[in-house]
């Protein structure tokens, strides 16, 4: 047996970075205490999900790797903890900019950037705005406690990204995530399918999904969000075994045998009568390759 326990942490951010970190750190190390090895923070969680609004003065938020302070502060916090941490940050690299995440893995070392592959654009969400599309393909680590893919946030919504990370022999997928109410209209609440897509991609690779969302209402100029949470945890069949409310700050915990699954994963034959040679459509956008 290779069990492995894992924790989604949903919380409200606000316009203090430090503040944030703090607060982040005081989840991790209560995950930690409760057992947690490897440990999910949401996306862009050092900030307010600023991207409400186009404006050039959150330009300054982006950093590179080595001056990153969520990332520099985590490093040790993992080693001490002996926990692996997927951490979402604004990446500047030279004169690019994205939305990227690196894991620490529970010696306090750094593994591989991953640049977020989908980037969003519309009222509320204007990431194109901010990030260049990711350039490093989707990204599969060997961290202490098992191999981990992660996508960020509207990566969540594509079958092809899941599929491909558990070709790559994810045994476990984490979504970092900032979504919520629509500014342009409050009537639309997406949560459930969200949900949906992501129990979808569980139940399609066999693979436990952990997916962590922000919560609280955060302002940007005249554009408001209400993030609606709703954290959870899929087992390895899409079943929800661990769901967060909508408005509170909270710490989703489960653990897995990674031996089991995979043993699951040989029993269904999914991955044994894929016919690639047919996808080939795939790689078109109207399906006419």
């Amino acid at each position: 047996m290779r069990k492995v326990t894992v924790a989604a942490i949903q919380m409200s951010c606000t316009d203090h970075i430090n503040t944030n970190i703090q607060k982040a750190e005081k989840f991790v190390r209560q995950a930690a205490d409760e057992g947690a090895q490897i440990i999910l923070l949401q996306e862009l969680f050092e900030t307010l999900y600023f991207c409400q609004k186009e404006n050039p003065k959150y330009y300054q938020f982006s950093t590179s790797v080595e001056d990153n302070l969520a990332i520099r502060h985590f490093k040790s916090i993992a080693k001490e903890l002996n926990v692996v941490l997927p951490i979402s940050f604004y990446e500047r690299k030279n004169n690019a900019r994205y939305n990227s995440l690196i894991v620490i893995d529970a010696d306090g070392s750094l593994l591989e950037v991953y640049r977020k592959s989908h980037i969003p654009d519309g009222p509320g969400y204007e990431e194109k705005y901010y990030f260049s599309p990711g350039d490093t393909g989707f990204k599969v680590w060997k961290t202490k406690y098992g191999r981990i893919g992660v996508g960020i946030c509207w990566d969540q919504w594509f079958p092809e990204a899941a599929r491909i990370m558990a070709l790559m022999g994810a045994e476990l997928i984490f979504y970092p995530t900032a979504i919520g109410s629509e500014p342009e209209d409050p009537s639309i609440d997406s949560s459930k399918h969200w949900q949906r897509c992501m129990t979808g991609h569980s139940a399609s690779n066999l693979v436990p999904v952990i997916a962590s969302n922000r919560t609280g209402q955060e302002q940007i100029e005249d554009s408001t969000i209400t993030f609606y949470g709703t954290s959870f945890i899929t087992d390895g069949t899409g079943e929800v075994i661990r769901q967060a409310s909508r408005d509170q700050e909270e710490i989703l915990i489960a653990t897995f045998d990674l031996d089991e699954l995979a043993h699951q994963r040989i029993e269904w034959g999914v991955f044994r009568d894929r016919r690639p040679e047919l996808y080939s459509k795939i790689l078109s956008l109207d399906g006419n390759l």
